[in-house]
């Protein structure tokens, strides 16, 4: 009886050993890549020192593939949202370094006893910038841009040495946000360009797991625990699956020119203060004529890195937003000096987006759109006829 129970003993820790051998990898460099689906080529350190190396995706709906490359091996995976995934990459046949890829967790509030919504007053300046007023720190009172193609929380350079007293610790402390009657807690990092009349940026994912409401017809910006019924049930509302790219929200859109149409997705970028921002090369790839819309005006543009952007206004003919079609628009064609390092991508600006109530659904990763009183208003650079 005595031999058998250690038989089995010996057994069971045999499995639990085949259980814990990871994948390994190899590598004669310390520099890898991590390619995730839909999303810009990140470069990864390797590092032996690291006791667990974790990589975090960017938000997932359904699933994503992810791939480790190193300079002579890799490894990939399908992660879900919370999923992790360890393997270990052996750095020139001696130095094992345990790395983890982690699908980012999910997060919904539409559980929270008593429910909110939160309504706080805001405003959209004649720049098309969306001002809301935050106190950092229990001490600060700041004049945020609330961004859709931004993360976290950044603050201009000259406002964190001139105006903001609570000093905050930049990159990598977690920092009180108080806004309406709940506060929201991130890391904070500098910037160059926020949007005029704003101190800095306040970006979508500070409310990841709510839905987010901005009615431009009353200035009002309601955080949700969850989606109020009556928006789904609302026929003038139409709905939008949200794509995450680079961890920023996108949409799909039409665009039309001399009778040909292109179908794609559009970033939807509440700190871009223009109509629609389109890729250059991304057009010629589609075969859309941009060479046929009239030129209306040249500028330069500033990114948030101070980066020079320049920029071609021409006019298009068709926009269509689901069933909303707006037309003539002055689109900005971009060349050079992509907004999102390695991607080629078109956007939605918030001078087309704040023609319409709006629900930012960050539980179920959509979007609900519904014209208000600004959907026929002029553009500032509409060609005149």
């Amino acid at each position: 009886m005595k031999f058998k129970l250690c038989a089995l003993l010996f057994l069971l820790s045999l499995k639990l050993i085949a259980q814990q051998k990871l994948p390994v990898i190899n590598a004669q460099s310390r520099s890898a890549r991590i390619y995730e689906e839909g999303n810009s080529v990140k470069g990864w350190g390797i590092d032996p020192k690291v006791a667990l190396d974790t990589y975090t995706t960017s938000k997932i709906s359904g699933k994503k593939t992810v791939k480790f490359k190193t300079d002579i091996d890799s490894i990939s995976v399908k992660l879900k949202q919370g999923e992790k995934f360890d393997f270990i990459v052996l750095l020139d046949r001696k130095d094992s370094c345990r790395t983890r890829l982690q699908g980012r967790e999910a997060k919904n509030y539409s559980t929270l006893k008593p429910e909110i919504p939160d309504s706080i007053p805001f405003n959209v300046n004649k720049f098309n910038t969306n001002l809301v007023n935050v106190v950092l720190n229990n001490i600060d009172t700041l004049s945020m841009n609330f961004d859709t193609g931004a993360t976290e929380f950044s603050l201009l350079e000259k406002v964190l040495e001139t105006k903001v007293k609570s000093k905050p610790k930049l990159y990598n402390s977690l920092n009180e946000i108080k806004l309406g009657h709940r506060s929201y807690y991130s890391k904070i990092y500098d910037t160059q360009n926020v949007g005029d009349q704003a101190d800095g940026l306040m970006g979508w994912d500070l409310f990841d797991g709510y839905v987010i409401e901005l009615n431009y017809d009353k200035n009002l910006m309601v955080i949700h625990s969850k989606l109020p019924k009556a928006v789904s049930l609302n026929r003038s509302f139409s709905k939008f699956k949200i794509n995450y790219i680079n961890d920023k929200p996108f949409i799909e859109s039409k665009i039309s020119q001399n009778g040909v149409i292109n179908k794609n997705w559009f970033l939807f970028d509440l700190g871009y203060q223009r109509t629609v921002m389109l890729d250059r090369e991304l057009l010629q790839n589609n075969n859309f004529p941009a060479d046929k819309m009239e030129v209306i005006k040249k500028v330069m543009l500033h990114g948030t890195r101070n980066n020079e952007i320049p920029v071609i206004t021409a006019n298009l003919e068709k926009l269509e937003l689901g069933p909303f079609l707006l037309k003539n628009l002055p689109a900005q064609l971009l060349g050079e000096n992509k907004p999102m390092r390695g991607i080629n991508i078109h956007i939605l600006g918030n001078e087309i987006l704040k023609r319409f109530n709006t629900f930012l659904d960050f539980q179920k990763d959509v979007i609900y759109l519904m014209p208000n009183q600004s959907f026929n208003l002029n553009y500032a650079d509409q060609k005149k006829y």
